[in-house]
């Protein structure tokens, strides 16, 4: 049984779900985990034991009809959201997404419905709005340091996927929601209009340099249609020009970087920490012309607690915001709707690179009538 202040949460996918949302959600005072889900049953009585969580399904249907179940926490491969979403929210269920939200932004749309149908409150996992450095980048913006923005560049260039013997997964195929736009390029849309606000049009190449890989059954190539590489020009509708450079296939890449060229001065924010691509960001800055130096970040924005993986630290943030909206019934950033506008800007950049040329932007208000 759950405590009288703490959600019940289940938590329905066991990769990334056993290496970042269970100690996530254990460590968060307002969560109890009282279900996992795997298909396979003796997997889930296996996290549940390492994890001492009371119950073990290997069926989504009886994981929501359970009474102490209030929320639902989903890091299932896409191809699989929009259906275990839409099960979680139509039993009344409160979501909290991995992303990419869905396959496609009909999907993510309707998921939009029915939260708001039902009455439940779902949000994305958007961690980079949670952590330190981004936190005090986008103050500094919100006061002006840079002033009037000439030019945005985004760089994130990492080696995950570089290897070309990495079996063939999910993440090879396009129709699974595997490839870099999903996996990276999702969070770069969520912070892109967190910090910087809407886009007006894109235009987009999605590249895919390792066409095949090994398949882990049979040994022999299988073909890979997932793109690994993205080269994204954005107008914004304040008119400054987004330039975004992704690849998981970049042997000693730069990392992850945003840096931001405005009309009084420069914000550098960047790190290169090999296999966690939350720890290590820092933060420069520079204006009227000066070298740029090193800003420290404040006490208050800093982790209470850091964990050797990165991300649980930040995601424990978002859980804490999903727990707010709960508890207060009011609805805001990030949550399924900054989700569907994700997941508009992937769809349209799929589009502007089979159609080569650039794509308008409705505003998501619009869209989302």
């Amino acid at each position: 049984m759950t405590s009288e202040t703490s959600i019940g949460v289940a938590v329905v996918g066991t990769g990334f779900g056993q290496k970042v949302h269970i100690p996530a959600f254990r460590d968060t005072a307002t969560t109890e985990i009282v279900a996992v889900y795997n298909r396979d049953r003796s997997k889930a009585q296996q996290v549940a034991a390492a994890h001492q969580i009371p119950h073990a399904a290997d069926s989504l249907e009886e994981i929501l009809a359970m009474p102490n179940v209030q929320g639902v926490s989903l890091s299932t491969p896409p191809f699989l959201h929009y259906e275990m979403a839409e099960s979680i929210l139509k039993a009344g269920k409160h979501l909290f997404l991995e992303k990419p939200t869905t396959l496609t932004v009909a999907e993510a749309k309707s998921l939009y419905t029915l939260a708001h149908q039902n009455q439940v409150q779902a949000t994305l996992n958007f961690e980079f709005r949670f952590v330190p450095a981004w936190m005090h980048l986008n103050h500094l913006l919100e006061q002006d340091y840079v002033g009037q923005t000439r030019l945005i560049k985004i760089d994130w260039l990492v080696g995950g996927r570089a290897d070309t013997q990495k079996p063939w997964s999910w993440h090879a195929s396009k129709t699974l929601g595997g490839g870099s736009l999903g996996a990276l390029g999702s969070h770069s849309f969520d912070y892109i209009a967190w910090l910087f606000g809407p886009v007006k049009r894109l235009s987009a190449q999605l590249i895919t340099s390792i066409d095949q890989r090994p398949d882990p059954q049979t040994k022999q190539a299988k073909r890979v249609d997932a793109d690994d590489t993205c080269v994204l020009m954005l107008e914004l509708a304040s008119g400054t020009i987004c330039q975004v450079n992704i690849s998981a296939t970049a042997y000693a890449g730069r990392g992850h970087w945003v840096e931001v060229y405005g009309e009084r001065g420069t914000l550098v924010l960047g790190m290169n920490t090999p296999g966690d691509y939350v720890h290590g960001f820092e933060l420069q800055g520079s204006q009227s012309g000066a070298p740029l130096e090193m800003i420290k970040i404040p006490d208050f924005l800093e982790f209470s607690k850091n964990y050797d993986d990165g991300r649980i630290a930040p995601t424990k943030r978002v859980i804490d915001h999903w727990v707010e909206m709960i508890q207060t019934g009011q609805e805001s950033a990030p949550a399924l709707r900054e989700g569907v506008y994700s997941q508009l800007l992937m769809d349209l950049a799929h589009q502007s690179h089979q159609q080569r040329c650039w794509v308008d932007v409705p505003q998501l208000e619009t869209f989302l009538m």
